[in-house]
């Protein structure tokens, strides 16, 4: 059980959170043990995210400062998520929309970590203006 949460933690985060190797970046445990408590539902176990999956994604969400955070973030969740079997797309995908965090980008399993805005060939938009990589991870309220 631990290693599916495991998993599903990176997996989300990774899904929401793009972070590089910078001095203020999040270490994985950070990311890991945040994004934990999203596993049931990644796996299709659970029927919507725990509000301690939510509220874990929303604090990284507010760590996020810098292109090179998300990037850090993204690649710590997209390895922790090797470790668990059975996480899926279509549960990954509706994690943003559902804890309230604005990602700027398609989120799945597939999210180019590098440049996350290409990874399906979609440009997100904010505020009416492309994205791109200088956009920030928010939370809606």
């Amino acid at each position: 059980m631990k290693n599916i949460i495991f998993s599903v933690a990176v997996l989300l985060s990774f899904l929401f959170f793009l972070a590089s190797t910078s001095e203020a970046a999040v270490p994985c445990g950070t990311v890991d043990v945040k994004a934990a408590a999203c596993v049931g539902y990644a796996t299709g176990k659970e029927p919507k995210p725990s509000p301690a999956c939510c509220s874990g994604l929303q604090q990284l969400a507010g760590t996020v400062k810098t292109v090179d955070d998300k990037k850090n973030i993204c690649r710590c969740l997209k390895n922790g998520v090797k470790a668990f079997a059975g996480v899926q797309d279509k549960f990954l995908s509706q994690i943003p929309a559902v804890c309230n965090i604005k990602v700027g980008f398609p989120v799945s399993l597939n999210t180019n970590c590098e440049n996350p805005l290409n990874s399906n060939g979609i440009d997100a938009e904010m505020g009416g203006r492309s994205a791109h990589l200088g956009m920030m991870w928010e939370v809606v309220d």
